[in-house]
């Protein structure tokens, strides 16, 4: 028997909308949206919160905050009083998800499995409520489901079905090979859904035909399936929040803040206006590191930004200790990491980049005798040299 939700009975308030307004911003897709809008109604009618999943594989030991663009997510669903369950893969890791990859996937041991886990929540509490979120790991149930219950499991999907990924696709038709085992990572994802009996899953664009695996499970076992609801990937990670484009600071607002639409909207207006994008940018960045580090923190990262525009000098620069004065400037500036050869510790001197304890350094062939010498190259990279003979 196949459940799916029954036609909407409950009425649509303005809360409700509200909540769906919450659960689109930023999202890449919400499907089926008519299904989760019933789910709220329903929720909001009778006072049961509604259960939302998101699972995450200990496959290193830190989240980044590329992850925390879900994170941000369920915590705003956390907010209108749902139930949030952070579920670890600790048993899916153990197949490796073959997600997005063109070879098979190596599957991590136990023992890395268990150091990875033991601080993802500790991370991730960074951002939900610790109070109201249920921690679960799949090992729970998928240990004890046994070889029978998993061919069983297995025969509720079909292998033309699972090929219709499109990793698993492009890895048929390039002859690179698939091993059996990585057909049981979606299987067992979606098994992850009828144990939890969720209402709706979050995940990455990249998740989506494992989301979609646990709708069909869930339909197979007799239970209302469950809406997916997939993330973009964040943009730009390999850089500061102060120095990426104004275009992507808006998707990071929209993506990472919890700042208000209408609040991002006011901003937004008084940039085009004429409001310098850097205060947008900076407010970004202290908001999001007071929220995984303290405000003291921020207000401290906020200081010596202003002290690198400035031409002041940051306080964490790395000390670099070197032998050999008197030595050249470019020598000194490539040994201490801050040029990749001397010919480029030239052209930086050349174009005025270079700087010795603030002061512009003009003369290529100026040597540095003993001593201890803060040496900058271009705004950002600073280096603490103590030269002896």
């Amino acid at each position: 028997m196949t459940a799916t939700p029954a036609a909407s009975e409950h009425p649509i308030t303005d809360r409700v909308r509200e909540a769906l307004q919450v659960s689109l911003r930023g999202c890449d897709e919400l499907l089926p949206e008519a299904d989760w809008l019933k789910k709220l109604a329903r929720s909001e009618a009778t006072g049961t919160p509604l259960r939302i999943k998101l699972g995450l594989d200990p496959t290193a030991p830190d989240i980044h905050i590329g992850h925390t663009v879900v994170l941000n997510k369920m915590r705003q669903l956390q907010d209108l009083g749902h139930t949030v369950i952070f579920l670890i893969g600790d048993f899916t890791s153990l197949i490796g998800d073959p997600s997005g990859r063109n070879n098979t996937r190596p599957p991590l041991t136990h023992e890395q499995i268990k150091a990875n886990a033991e601080t993802y929540y500790r991370q991730a509490s960074l951002v939900l409520d610790p109070g109201k979120t249920e921690i679960r790991y799949n090992s729970e149930w998928s240990d004890p489901l046994g070889a029978r219950g998993m061919i069983q499991l297995a025969a509720k999907y079909t292998v033309a079905r699972m090929m219709e990924r499109d990793d698993f696709t492009k890895r048929f038709a390039a002859q690179t090979p698939i091993s059996v085992h990585e057909f049981l990572y979606p299987l067992m994802q979606g098994y992850d859904s009828v144990a939890l009996k969720s209402d709706l899953e979050l995940g990455g664009t990249d998740q989506k035909f494992n989301l979609l695996v646990g709708r069909h499970l869930q339909q197979e076992y007799g239970q209302e399936p469950q809406c997916i609801l997939t993330m973009p990937l964040l943009e730009g990670l390999d850089a500061k929040i102060l120095s990426i484009s104004d275009v992507q600071m808006w998707k990071w607002y929209t993506l990472l803040s919890f700042r208000s639409e209408s609040e991002i909207a006011r901003l937004k207006a008084e940039i085009e206006a004429g409001r310098n994008p850097k205060d947008a940018k900076v407010m970004l960045a202290k908001e999001i590191t007071a929220r995984f580090h303290s405000a003291a923190a921020a207000d401290a990262a906020e200081q010596d930004f202003q002290n690198r525009a400035a031409g002041g000098i940051p306080d964490d620069i790395k000390d670099v200790a070197l032998s050999g004065a008197p030595m050249g400037v470019a020598a000194v500036l490539c040994a201490a990491g801050l040029v990749p050869s001397n010919g480029e510790g030239n052209r930086k001197i050349e174009q005025g980049g270079v700087r010795i304890d603030s002061a512009v350094v003009s003369d290529k062939g100026l040597k540095l005798g003993a001593g201890t010498y803060v040496m900058q190259v271009g705004k950002r990279s600073f280096a603490r040299v103590t030269l002896t003979a």
